[in-house]
């Protein structure tokens, strides 16, 4: 019984959408600008107004949800969204009936906090399947190895060159002779010249 094992499928075009950007922290800051800002126009018989109001309770929450939408469209800039985020959040307790009634600023807070930590998806992609190494080319025949090869003389490896004699050296003038015989005397040639008569005193 042969088992097939199944390829793993492609992730689709909106997991991979949600995964290249701060989607969480940026749908709760989404989340926390809409509820401050209805939190502001709720049609409630007592509705608290703490700090300053006017422009400043609208302007809040329409910066925190804009805030929200750029962490979604622009991820690279994330940390600044962020921080303006958090920043904004803060600073509904004193100007949006005290942040949403708490709900939008503890939204906006962890939405930030959410969206700074965030960093894209570093997970390794299947590797390619490596190329075979080609085999090396063929090296050249042996004819060719033989002719290119130099040849060694017949009579085997070429004999270095005799060295040449070193010359007698002339007698040294100074050199003493040996002193003469009885033998060598005997053995002298007779010159021949008569012998003189002998002087009488």
């Amino acid at each position: 019984m042969s088992t097939q094992i199944k390829a793993p499928k492609a992730p689709s075009s909106w997991r991979r959408w949600r995964t290249a950007r701060p989607f969480w922290g940026g749908l709760l800051v989404i989340l926390s600008g809409i509820e401050i800002l209805l939190a502001v126009k709720a049609p409630l018989p007592v509705v608290l107004h703490v700090g300053m109001q006017g422009l400043v309770g609208y302007l809040v929450p329409i910066v925190l949800l804009l805030c929200g939408i750029l962490l979604l469209t622009n991820p690279a800039q994330r940390l600044f969204y962020s921080t303006v985020a958090a920043v904004l959040a803060l600073a509904s307790w004193a100007t949006s009936n005290l942040g949403g009634f708490l709900f939008g600023l503890l939204l906006g807070l962890v939405g930030s906090a959410l969206a700074f930590a965030w960093t894209p998806d570093k997970r390794k992609k299947p590797a390619r399947q490596a190329r075979p190494t080609p085999p090396p080319p063929p090296g050249p025949p042996a004819e060719w190895a033989a002719l290119v090869a130099p040849s060694a003389p017949a009579d085997g490896p070429e004999a270095a060159p005799a060295t040449p004699a070193p010359e007698a050296s002339a007698a040294d003038p100074t050199e003493e002779w040996p002193e003469q015989t009885p033998w060598d005397e005997a053995a002298a040639p007779d010159t021949g010249k008569p012998e003189g008569p002998a002087r009488s005193d």
